[in-house]
């Protein structure tokens, strides 16, 4: 079954960029958070947070993107049969959203780039029970155009662009679709505001995942941030949020008992 772009989209709009409005949202992005924490700023990693950072931070925008780079090892066999070996730098310029509970990915996109390759493909990830044959749809919004769906007022669906994305892979975390990044798709990306994503569930549904493009640019264009320093980070952000859940488990414990112990008091207060 094919996905059909207007209609569905304005019917998720209202519910979906919204979601980025809401002070109380356990979301975190990712890439914002530790870029916060590798600057050494001990600042709070999710949106219903609201102390103020240290003011070297509260007075620069953190970027929801990151520039992540490797040395991927490749193997070549050349024609006497004899295996070649050699290095190329692959670069992911990478946002990712987080679920505050439960760590889990709500949603990551990101634009690959292969040392001595041309082409660059535009990957994003939504989470598992998504209908494989229908596919990912995407389009990229204006400033203008996402300010005025973040106020839940209308988008003429006939100014966006929409493109289609394939999924090549799933895996426990969710499932990638990619398509091409052409220079033109990188040129919108660069000046857009947001871009939405847009799945079918398994019970045709569609589903939206917005990812704002704020930073995107500059993460682009600058310099990778240092891979040890970022896993560090991400590992503090994972120990926040199985911190969290211990808590909330633990007070749902204490609150049974009480509830028990009270209802056991109860009884006994009649005689």
């Amino acid at each position: 079954m094919g996905l059909s772009w207007r209609g569905q989209l304005s019917n998720q709009r209202s519910m979906i960029l919204m979601m980025l409005m809401i002070p109380n949202s356990r979301t975190c992005a990712l890439g914002a958070a530790l870029l916060v924490a590798m600057s050494g700023v001990a600042a709070p990693a999710f949106a219903q947070d609201k102390k103020p950072a240290a003011d070297a931070a509260a007075n620069k925008p953190q970027s929801a993107w990151v520039k992540l780079c490797e040395n991927a090892p490749l193997v070549k066999t050349d024609k006497d049969g004899k295996q070649e070996k050699s290095e190329k730098q692959i670069c992911l310029t990478h946002h990712e959203r987080l679920d505050g509970n439960t760590g889990m990915v709500l949603v990551s996109a990101a634009l690959r780039k292969v040392e001595g390759n041309d082409k660059q493909s535009l990957m994003v990830m939504v989470p598992l029970g998504m209908a494989i044959p229908a596919g990912v749809r995407a389009a990229v919004y204006t400033p203008a155009q996402w300010a005025k769906a973040a106020k839940n007022e209308k988008v003429d669906d006939k100014e966006l662009k929409p493109f289609n994305l394939k999924y090549s892979l799933c895996h426990p975390a969710g499932c990638t679709a990619e398509v091409e990044a052409t220079p033109e798709m990188i040129d919108s990306l660069k000046k857009g505001g947001g871009l939405m994503i847009l799945a079918m569930n398994a019970a045709t549904q569609p589903i939206g995942f917005p990812v704002p493009l704020d930073g995107f640019t500059a993460a682009y264009d600058g310099d990778p941030v240092d891979n040890k320093a970022y896993a560090q980070a991400r590992g503090q952000l994972m120990a926040q949020i199985r911190e969290r859940q211990k808590k909330a488990y633990d007070a749902a414990v204490a609150k049974k008992k009480a509830e028990g112990g009270a209802a056991a008091a109860a009884p006994a207060e009649k005689k």
